[in-house]
């Protein structure tokens, strides 16, 4: 295992909520704390072999999109400082910077993608069918072409194991009711719009991202993590050149190299080879320090 990696916390006091496939959930009371570990997940599955400091990008990134943003869409964090709910020195120095306090909220059992290019499954589908999720593109698109229009492209919140599934708008409204659909849509396309143009600003394409929901008292609200390398693709905007898979600051390269062995998608995973965790830091940090000038 990489050295000074978090793949599990367990904090003195304070009841677990649960584990996701990054995240360690704590009940404060009236809020929660949210710790990003440095557990990575591919095809739905939680790898056996931790990303050294990735909670702390992913948790940093969020902080940042969660103010920049914060304009568009009100969020579920409250605080970064975790000094009251982890008294002891060896917490605080795990905890510190992959951790934040947030809001409770009812979640919203959709994810809310965003699509502005043309790749992975959606590329997949479209040379299949020339349709993404079902939605009919025009022809003669390549991949990673930038699409003709922004889609929205929500999908299922599988349990961790199984798989999302895509839906289509109209059975995301029979779910949620057919005016919050419309506002799930319409601010996801709003955030991606807004943090696409910050992006290529500072020479990042975002090619696709998912933002997670949550409802307080009535109000709409965006919660987990926001822009990340983990729920977006961030390809170099320059070399940037459709007609084939781009290089990325994100997920997609551990994906690559899953792909190229022969496993199954399903549990356990393989182990991740030291040359494979390396690079997938030093991309993790240069998403982190170009869209926000942060370092982890």
């Amino acid at each position: 295992m990489p050295q000074d990696a978090v793949c599990e916390t367990s904090i003195s006091g304070l009841p677990l909520v649960g584990r996701g496939k990054v995240r360690d959930i704590y009940d404060l009371g009236n809020r929660l704390l949210f710790v990003a570990t440095d557990r990575i997940s591919c095809f739905d599955v939680v790898l056996p072999t931790p990303i050294p400091g990735k909670g702390r990008v992913l948790t940093q990134m969020s902080l940042f999109w969660f103010e920049k943003l914060a304009h568009i869409v009100r969020n579920h964090f409250v605080s970064a400082d975790i000094s009251d709910v982890a008294p002891s020195p060896a917490d605080r120095e795990m905890l510190d910077g992959r951790s934040m306090i947030v809001r409770k909220a009812e979640t919203l059992p959709v994810e809310a993608i965003v699509r502005g290019y043309l790749s992975g499954s959606a590329w997949k589908e479209y040379s299949a069918h020339q349709t993404v999720c079902g939605m009919e593109i025009p022809p003669g698109l390549k991949e990673s072409d930038k699409l003709p229009q922004t889609l929205f492209t929500p999908s299922t919140k599988a349990e961790q194991g199984e798989h999302d599934l895509n839906i289509g708008f109209d059975e995301m409204a029979e779910v949620l009711g057919s005016d919050r659909a419309e506002e799930v849509r319409r601010v996801s396309l709003s955030l991606y719009d807004a943090a696409a143009r910050h992006a290529r600003d500072r020479g990042i394409i975002i090619a696709d991202t998912k933002f997670e929901f949550g409802v307080i008292d009535g109000e709409l609200i965006l919660i987990d993590e926001v822009l990340t390398p983990d729920s977006s693709r961030f390809w170099p905007a320059d070399g940037y050149e459709p007609g084939g898979a781009q290089p990325s600051f994100d997920k997609q390269y551990v994906r690559d190299y899953l792909l190229s062995l022969d496993w199954d998608k399903t549990s356990p995973a393989p182990e991740l080879p030291p040359s494979i965790v390396e690079r997938t830091v030093q991309k993790y940090s240069e998403a982190l320090d170009r869209l926000t000038g942060r370092t982890s």
